[in-house]
Formats: C-alpha cells, structure tokens, sequence
C-alpha cells in the first residue's frame, strides 16, 4: 500500500476525528488496471469529479457530513490511497474534493486486475472514520479479477464490519461482467451493481450511482465503542503486514 506524501499530512490532520454526525464513509476504488488506457482513465477521473459537482450528489454529502477517500487500484501489491479522508461538509469542501481527483495522477499502468486486494485496502481504511454510520467501498472496474485474494473471500471481513460494497462494471471488453460482480464483488444489504457498457457511459453511470448512494438513509448510530470498529482495527493491522509481505515478493 502507498500513500501520497504530499497529501498524507492532510490525511493525518483528520486523525483522531471527534464523534460527530458524519452519516457517510465512501470509498471510490477506481481501476487503473493495464486494460484501461490514458483516455479511459481521464474518463474515469474526470467523470467521477463531474459526479461530485452534480446538484443533488453534492448536496446529500454535505447533508451526511460524509467521509469520502479514493483509492486507485490494479494488480497485486499494486493498490494506494490516492486521496486519505476528505470532508464533504460544505459545497466548497466538495469542490476541493472534486478538483483534487482531476489533478490525481495514475500511478501505475500495465499491471493486472486484482479485485480483492482493492477490497482489502478499501476495507482497512474505515477504522479511521468510527463515527461514521455508513460504510461504503464504491468499485469500479472493466474485468475479471486474476489475481490476488478472491473478491468473495473478503465478504466475512466486509459483514463482520458492516461494509457495503457496490460496484459499476464497465462492460466495453467483458460483456458477462456485470453478472460476475453480482455473484462474487458486492456485499451489503441493498448492494448494487451499475453497468457501463463502454467508458464513454462512465461519466453518467458514476452520477447515477453515486445519487443512489449518498441519498440520506436510516442509519443506527455506531459508536467508537461498537464491536465493528475493533473488527475494522485488527482488519487494518492485518492487511498492512499482508501488503507488506506481498510487496516483498515484486522485489
């Protein structure tokens, strides 16, 4: 796993975070996996900060307080928090967000598509935001995993922290993918996945699906003390010796 360094200081000013009314941690896990060339990717990124700016997206994560972080993921060993936990309190908040993903660069370019790992990542960062009610890895992606853990390995993990995963699959070279992601990638009550069947629908799909998921639901409140959030913690623990160990292997 790697973190930025020029934007890991504003991820640790965010730690701790007093118990608030945050009702909404969102991670956007985006493939940046070898199928996707520099045009895709742009419609990826470009998309996603076009979503953000959209009327009623911005204003239900300003309403949620929402937590919002993006990881950008490929083969193993090959996943990093491309932007740690940003607030979405204010529409100025959210633009910040917004301009911040259009200026991300992609880190990696030829590599594989591991599905799991990203889920791993995503999964370790949420025991930093406990006092969100919320928990949601949004994932993206335009194949098959192929290596790594298997994504449906990782749904114990995901239930017993109370992680939902939803998921856009962008069918331009995989036509069946939608129907993958159904079976072995989401998780969580009212899961869903979205189908892109080129990257050119990816900019109104990630609207789409973003309206469905910050619209103000029901949430219990879960407290710092919840048995969730240890869950979350000895998750992290793990998973930060497993990358360390898997890196090791590339070198």
């Amino acid at each position: 796993m790697r973190i930025k360094p020029h934007i890991l200081a504003a991820g640790l000013a965010l730690l701790p975070m007093a118990a608030g009314a945050c009702d909404l941690a969102l991670v956007l896990a985006v493939d940046v996996s070898g199928s996707v060339d520099a045009g895709e990717y742009r419609l990826q990124m470009d998309g996603l900060a076009t979503a953000l700016r959209d009327g009623v997206v911005s204003e239900a994560l300003v309403r949620a307080e929402a937590q919002v972080s993006l990881i950008q993921w490929s083969g193993q060993a090959r996943q990093e928090v491309s932007i740690p936990w940003q607030p979405t309190r204010s529409f100025a908040e959210v633009e910040a967000l917004a301009q911040m993903i259009e200026a991300t660069p992609r880190p990696w370019r030829n590599y594989s598509t591991a599905i799991g790992e990203a889920l791993s990542l995503g999964l370790a960062q949420f025991s930093q935001v406990p006092q969100c009610r919320r928990r949601v890895i949004d994932l993206s992606g335009d194949g098959y995993s192929n290596e790594g853990i298997e994504p449906a390995a990782l749904k114990p993990a995901l239930d017993a922290a109370g992680v939902t995963v939803n998921a856009i699959a962008i069918e331009q070279s995989e036509p069946e993918l939608t129907a993958y992601f159904y079976e072995q990638v989401i998780w969580g009550e009212g899961a869903f996945v979205e189908t892109a069947f080129s990257f050119s629908d990816y900019p109104e799909k990630i609207r789409r699906k973003l309206v469905r998921e910050v619209a103000r639901k029901t949430a219990a409140i879960l407290s710092p003390s919840d048995g969730r959030v240890a869950v979350l913690r000895k998750f992290q623990q793990g998973a930060e010796q497993r990358r360390s160990d898997s890196a090791k292997d590339f070198q």
